[in-house]
This record gives structure tokens, C-alpha cells and sequence, in this order.
């Protein structure tokens, strides 16, 4: 069997202690095909045209990780969907908004930048919901089109 590109985990594998996305939801950027004057959102295609063609999306959010590095603390997570994906209400008190993702994967990479080169994960997810939710509220981005 061949190992998928990228690879499903569970949002407690990966973000046991939690995760609160700090700001909103914002279009990824197509820099390829953007100019100066006209960004154009970036499209969920590779260079051999797969993919879901749908929109992409970003968030930046924190890790309670105590033991997460100073690199690890603030993660970007992309998703793909026809609109913007919309957080849960935030009934925390704190400015940042508690969340768990659903249908969350992995892309592991070398990354090169800084003194020796380290691996990195690259996460996406359909969606996210309030922590703990279940059922009904477990709805992805692409329900939301």
C-alpha cells in the first residue's frame, strides 16, 4: 500500500492541549498569478491540475503546547472551501477563539529556512468546530457553501 501525500490526523493527535485561531479566516494569496494591483485568491489545484478547485483559506492559530518550540506555538492551517470559513462563536472571554478542526491532515516538509534544516508539517482542514462539539456541529467549510 502506498502512503497517501498527505496524511489524516486526529485534532487531539496533533493538538492535545488546544487551539485558538488568533484573528479571522483570510484568503491564501496566489502570488504566481497576482499582480501589484489585483491579488487573486489562490485555487485548491496542483501543477497536474488536481485538487477540489476550491477556494483556499487560511488561519493563523496558537498551540497550548507547553512543550511546543517558540516555531511550533503559532501554526498557519489552510482550508478549502467554496467561502470563507466561519469559526465558532467565541465563548471563551480571551481575544482568541478556541476551535477544533475537522477532517485534519498532514503534509510533512524539510524546512530550510533558519540555521539547519528541520521537519515541518503543513496541516488543512475541512473544518472547524467549538471544542468538545459533536454531532450536528461537527459541520465542515464545504458545508457551508
Amino acid at each position: 500500500m502506498a502512503m497517501q501525500r498527505r496524511i489524516k490526523v486526529q485534532h487531539s493527535d496533533v493538538y492535545g492541549a488546544g487551539v485558538a485561531l488568533k484573528g479571522s479566516i483570510e484568503p491564501v494569496i496566489d502570488f504566481e498569478k497576482s499582480t501589484k494591483d489585483n491579488k487573486v485568491q489562490a485555487v485548491d489545484l496542483n501543477a497536474r491540475g488536481e485538487g477540489t478547485g476550491l477556494l483556499m483559506w487560511q488561519g493563523t492559530f496558537v498551540d497550548f503546547d507547553e512543550e511546543a518550540s517558540k516555531k511550533d506555538t503559532v501554526v498557519t492551517v489552510k482550508f478549502a472551501a467554496k467561502v470563507r470559513p466561519v469559526p465558532p462563536e467565541n465563548k471563551s472571554g480571551f481575544p482568541w477563539t478556541p476551535v477544533e478542526f475537522v477532517g485534519l491532515t498532514a503534509l510533512p516538509y524539510v524546512d530550510d529556512n533558519g540555521n539547519r534544516p528541520r521537519l515541518a508539517w503543513s496541516f488543512r482542514a475541512e473544518g472547524m468546530v467549538a471544542p468538545g462539539g459533536a454531532g450536528a456541529g461537527r459541520a465542515s467549510s464545504k458545508d457551508a457553501a
